[in-house]
């Protein structure tokens, strides 16, 4: 496996950094991870996994993907006094799947670039539960080369990863993928009250809804998961 991924470093291991590394893993990748909190990276040892004492130890690998909470926290692990590019190493390509800012990505970017370190942005869609169902899908955006270098690691943690071009452009998918998805959830959630204050009961509306069209295989998951919530 790591014929086509080479090393690959890990930053972040919540739930999402957990779940997503965890996939690597036990694909056989050249893993080794990082957290703040070491004991919550220790169980990816049985998985294959190995845990860098500190974060320059990442720097020599290929390839580094950060997932944690904020730019702060983004800049912080990559630039800190303590961070990635600490010491006199820099890995070639950093990938990252953190939900910040597009200011904050093209400060991240320049900073990396300073360092001859090519960045892909790649927010995800999906939760813990969508990783693990293998569910989970990537759009990516900086310089094509960046992309195809990144592929193949990709493709081990999810099945679909969308290029969309240069720069920050995965970051204005991502917002709009979000406005996208909170104007579907008030739209079903207007229609279930409309149909339930016609007489309609909540879930047989739903149920409904769940064998219709509406729920064809792009979005039956996550139909499903709101209907569960409304219809209680």
């Amino acid at each position: 496996m790591s014929n086509t991924t080479g090393k690959i470093g890990w930053i972040g291991i919540g739930r999402m950094g957990y779940a997503m590394a965890y996939r690597l893993a036990k694909a056989g990748a050249d893993l080794t991870v990082w957290n703040r909190t070491r004991a919550k990276a220790e169980p990816l040892v049985a998985a294959g996994a190995k845990i860098a004492h500190q974060l320059s130890d990442l720097a020599a690998c290929d390839t580094v993907f950060v997932m944690v909470s904020t730019y702060d926290d983004v800049h912080q692990v990559i630039a800190g006094a303590q961070g990635l590019l600490s010491g006199p190493q820099a890995p070639k390509l950093l990938v990252e799947c953190s939900s910040i800012s597009l200011e904050g990505s093209a400060a991240l970017r320049a900073l990396l670039a300073a360092r001859g370190v090519q960045m892909l942005a790649a927010p995800v869609s999906g939760n813990a539960k969508v990783i693990k169902a293998g569910k989970l899908s990537f759009v990516c955006s900086g310089p094509q080369s960046a992309f195809d270098a990144a592929l193949p690691a990709l493709k081990l943690i999810a099945p679909a990863a969308s290029y969309v071009g240069q720069g920050e452009l995965a970051r204005i998918v991502k917002i709009c993928h979000n406005v996208f998805l909170g104007v579907v959830i008030q739209s079903l959630a207007e229609i279930t009250v409309l149909a339930n204050k016609a007489g309609v009961p909540r879930k047989a509306f739903l149920d409904f809804i769940n064998q219709s069209v509406m729920a064809r295989p792009s979005r039956a998951t996550r139909v499903r998961r709101w209907s569960t919530s409304i219809s209680r």
